[in-house]
């Protein structure tokens, strides 16, 4: 589990799903076993306490965005909605009060982080070779990131072989794809893989 704080408000956490499974949890229980999840939810609360001085007690907003075969990026942030201030302001008193308000979305949508460029030609050689030209290239606080969309029709076919080739020149990215397009700069769209295939394909491998 990998905890950054965004801000003095937000933090975010990233949890593989050899971290679930370390915790008795699958990713099915994610979305069917409130129970355990909150538990999940004010274990990492304790966590980031702890490492980030991060201090969750009373209303919190959490996000949970589910990764296909990476893990999943949960989004804290303090604060308080309208509707829950009465109920806050019941128990803002007691210190273990943590009132969530959690929201969740599963996507298919594939995005890494690369530290180099030149592991995203050699990973676009071999995309090439099994038929996989797509993907949108990006390049965020010097680091870059591909991006698969779900609704890629290619990936139907090759989504294992996809993920290990990527997790092999590349790690999972703990931002998602729309604080990436926000604040990134997106260098190739749609055709990433095609056009590094064509602009460097040329070039010798290490």
């Amino acid at each position: 589990m990998r905890l950054e704080r965004l801000n003095g408000d937000r933090i975010k956490i990233f949890l593989t799903f050899d971290d679930l499974n370390e915790r008795g949890i699958s990713k099915e229980d994610m979305w069917h076993d409130l129970p355990r999840v909150e538990q999940l939810f004010r274990d990492m609360m304790d966590e980031a306490g702890s490492e980030l001085g991060f201090e969750a007690n009373g209303p919190i907003d959490v996000e949970v965005f589910s990764l296909p075969a990476q893990g999943m990026v949960v989004i804290v942030s303090k604060g308080r909605s309208d509707e829950n201030s009465k109920d806050a302001d019941d128990f803002e008193e007691d210190d273990d009060f943590i009132q969530m308000q959690v929201t969740m979305d599963e996507s298919q949508d594939i995005l890494y982080q690369f530290e180099q460029f030149e592991d995203i030609i050699r990973l676009s050689m071999t995309l090439h070779q099994i038929g996989i030209d797509g993907g949108s290239l990006y390049l965020f606080e010097n680091k870059y990131y591909l991006y698969f969309n779900e609704a890629d029709s290619e990936l139907a076919v090759n989504l294992e072989t996809l993920i290990a080739l990527l997790a092999e020149f590349g790690n999972t990215s703990t931002i998602t794809i729309h604080r990436l397009a926000e604040y990134g700069k997106l260098l190739m769209k749609d055709h990433a893989i095609a056009d590094i295939h064509t602009y460097f394909g040329g070039m010798p491998q290490a």
